[in-house]
């Protein structure tokens, strides 16, 4: 059967917003226009060379029922958590925590000035694996695979496998996620195959890019959403690069209260009550 390319149906600005203490991002899923993607609960932008933006970092906090996953372009950020786990992530760095039944982790700039750039995505766990043990895996720039092609495309595959076989160092069998950052020259073309029932969505980092059969554009810092298809198709409108992000929706019930998501407003009190008595991971 011939594939079918995706087609944009949706595309978002996000909105600004504050996290942690103090941090200036762009809120994208999450915020009201697009409050969530299946499995995918938020994703924020950040990006700023004015220390006031990000200085106060993301100091300690709890997590239950979903991962954070940190994905560094410039910049460099300390990770600790109640697990007894500590790292830095520096520019082409990820770090994908599973905080599944509960951690406490901060996320600190390393940096005193400079730019500091890169996202966030949390990422839903099924209701079974929802109070498994924490987990934790980061990955340094050299541990990302990286694909190039002849024409100047360039592929760096954080989780899943381009059509030309390169995998990505992360493990994920919850929802089979796809996290590719793609740098694309101008006028070239880039396909890659997903699957036909997973929830879509591209971001465009720099540049201007235009997707699928109808050519619809989409412009620098806006997110939009794929649909109805089994391969994405992206030509560069002007040199770009964009992330694609793709993966399996769960289509199960979603309780969520800050820090905490799980699948009944009851699950999610007992998170805060849990929390409250010190039942997390290694408190």
């Amino acid at each position: 059967m011939k594939a079918r390319n995706r087609e944009l149906t949706t595309a978002t600005s996000g909105m600004p917003a504050m996290d942690g203490a103090g941090v200036r991002m762009t809120r994208i899923i999450g915020a009201p226009e697009l409050n969530m993607l299946d499995p995918f609960l938020l994703f924020d932008n950040f990006e700023s060379d004015n220390p006031g933006d990000y200085i106060g970092g993301f100091p300690d906090h709890p997590h239950r029922g979903f991962e954070t996953v940190t994905y560094l372009l410039a910049g460099r950020m300390r990770h600790r958590d109640s697990a007894g786990n500590e790292g830095v992530i520096e520019a082409g760095g990820v770090q994908w925590m599973t905080a599944g039944k509960g951690i406490i982790h901060s996320e600190m700039p390393e940096q005193e000035q400079g730019l500091l750039q890169g996202f966030q995505l949390w990422v839903n766990l099924p209701a079974d694996e929802k109070m498994r043990e924490p987990a934790y895996q980061e990955f340094t720039a050299g541990e990302v695979a990286v694909e190039q092609h002849d024409n100047g495309i360039e592929v760096r595959v954080i989780a899943g496998m381009t059509d030309k076989g390169t995998q990505g160092p992360v493990s994920n069998d919850y929802v089979n996620p796809v996290y590719m950052d793609v740098v694309l020259p101008e006028q070239e073309i880039w396909e890659q195959n997903v699957d036909a029932g997973d929830n879509t969505f591209i971001f465009v980092v720099e540049g201007r890019v235009v997707l699928g059969d109808k050519q619809r554009p989409l412009a620098a810092r806006q997110l939009g959403i794929l649909r109805n298809g089994d391969r994405v198709r992206v030509q560069a409108d002007s040199a770009a690069r964009f992330l694609l992000v793709s993966a399996r929706p769960l289509n199960e019930p979603v309780a969520r209260s800050g820090p905490f998501v799980m699948n009944t407003s009851q699950q999610v009190m007992q998170a805060y009550e849990d929390f409250a008595n010190k039942r997390f991971t290694g408190v």
